[in-house]
């Protein structure tokens, strides 16, 4: 698979998550026809299994899988695993939970009227994003740890302290805008200039950058319906606020 990131053995194992098996296994033939080897699972055990066993390169997770427990089985796969999800969205009912199953940490999502060709070049586009932050995103490698409004930042072995010592986990998109705002304090970004800091694909991640900031506001803001860390610029896109050290 030429131009999808090389530390994929291919083919790439998606998981896929549902309970109407006639669609579902249309969609994994879709899939194996175009060189991906897609698994169909049911529940919260299989799943649980299946991540243990032989950790999958995706998970596609319909939201209305069984009776409504699709954010379950999410916060399940986030506790457990960081594999990209794609989550498959129902009607405009189900709107809200979109925007939770974005915030629990799933990477893209395809509402429930998508076509087989979409689905396949979403897949690939989430594909193609680095596992790892790239080396370019940090600083200097003999600058590690990072200082502002009393947080520290191991860019290390990725640990955040909040000002009272206490670790506060971050997932990777988390990581990654977090990284992009500390290069660059005080200086309003642009939601183009976070996604070529952050490397990721553009089509799928321009649409849920507000969010992946909206996150990061919930753990770095006392009051984030009032920031004063991450601050939106407007017409232009956010600015880091506090003063930064790198170290």
């Amino acid at each position: 698979m030429p131009g999808l990131t090389e530390d994929i053995i291919w083919p790439a194992r998606i998981l896929v998550i549902a309970d109407d098996p006639k669609p579902t296994q249309t969609v994994v033939d879709y899939l194996c026809e175009n060189s991906l080897c897609a698994m169909l699972t049911n529940g919260r055990h299989e799943l649980i299994r299946r991540l243990a066993e032989n950790e999958p390169n995706l998970v596609l997770l319909d939201l209305r899988h069984g009776t409504g427990d699709g954010l379950g089985l999410l916060r399940e796969i986030r506790s457990r695993s960081d594999v990209p999800v794609i989550i498959i969205s129902g009607s405009g009912s189900d709107e809200i939970d979109l925007v939770v199953g974005l915030e629990l940490g799933a990477d893209d999502y395809v509402a429930q009227s998508f076509t087989l060709g979409e689905l396949l070049a979403r897949i690939r586009a989430v594909l193609r994003r680095p596992r790892d932050v790239p080396v370019e995103a940090l600083p200097d490698a003999k600058r590690v740890l990072c200082r502002f409004n009393g947080w520290e930042l191991n860019s290390l072995t990725r640990r955040l302290t909040n000002p009272h010592g206490n670790r506060v986990n971050l997932t990777k998109g988390e990581y990654t805008i977090l990284i992009a705002f500390l290069n660059a304090p005080q200086r309003p970004l642009t939601r183009e200039q976070l996604l070529q800091a952050t490397r990721v694909d553009e089509e799928t991640f321009i649409r849920t950058i507000d969010v992946q900031v909206m996150r990061l506001r919930r753990k770095l803001e006392i009051k984030p319906g009032s920031p004063r860390v991450i601050q939106t610029e407007w017409g232009v896109g956010y600015v880091f606020a506090p003063l930064v050290q790198w170290l």
